[in-house]
């Protein structure tokens, strides 16, 4: 089977991610948060480093529970800071906790973290057509927009780049390369 050409077809891993996940549409809250807080761990860093670790991330951020970690002391972060399941970076540790009490205020104000989020796009994903891996784009006017309005709302490590990776994990892009397996089955499901 064909797949993106960005995928290591020799690591499982990998492969089920991008079957499986990248470019399905997510609207749960937490699972928006934590993908989210994954993407800016991958700020200078490639997505196969962070997959790998993913499931370090879930144990040492309590599963991306909000509520817990706008608790998180002085002495968590540095517990967190010293912990080889996940990248550590003092600003990304920080970011996850000032990024959940931003995540709080928007659910607040706009009733759910994916209402919020999913309005970048309309409510719903935008289909793309490349034929070619290097057609994808990197940043667009909308993971720019979103960027500028996050920032605004108070995010850390959410940059235009960011957002578009991000918006590519929970599906609200879809580029699947039309050559794509994932791609090929979408379409005869008729999406």
């Amino acid at each position: 089977m064909k797949r993106c050409d960005w995928v290591k077809l020799d690591e499982p891993l990998y492969v089920e991610y991008h079957d499986k996940e990248w470019g399905v549409p997510v609207y749960d809250d937490q699972h928006l948060f934590e993908m989210l807080c994954l993407e800016g761990a991958q700020a200078g860093l490639s997505w196969w480093t962070i997959l790998q670790k993913r499931e370090g991330y879930r144990e040492a951020f309590d599963q991306f529970d909000v509520e817990k970690i706008i608790h998180y002391t002085a002495d968590k972060l540095e517990e967190l800071q010293q912990d080889t399941r996940i990248v550590r970076n003092k600003l990304k540790i920080a970011s996850v906790v000032t990024n959940a009490k931003a995540y709080l205020q928007i659910q607040e104000k706009h009733g759910s973290f994916s209402d919020y989020i999913w309005g970048f796009v309309d409510h719903k994903p935008v289909m793309n057509e490349w034929a070619s891996i290097k057609e994808v784009p990197v940043t667009t006017e909308i993971s720019d927009r979103m960027s500028k309005q996050l920032k605004k709302d108070g995010f850390k490590f959410i940059g235009s780049t960011i957002c578009y990776s991000f918006m590519q994990a929970v599906g609200m892009v879809n580029d699947h390369t039309t050559d794509c397996c994932c791609r090929q089955k979408e379409l005869a499901d008729g999406n």
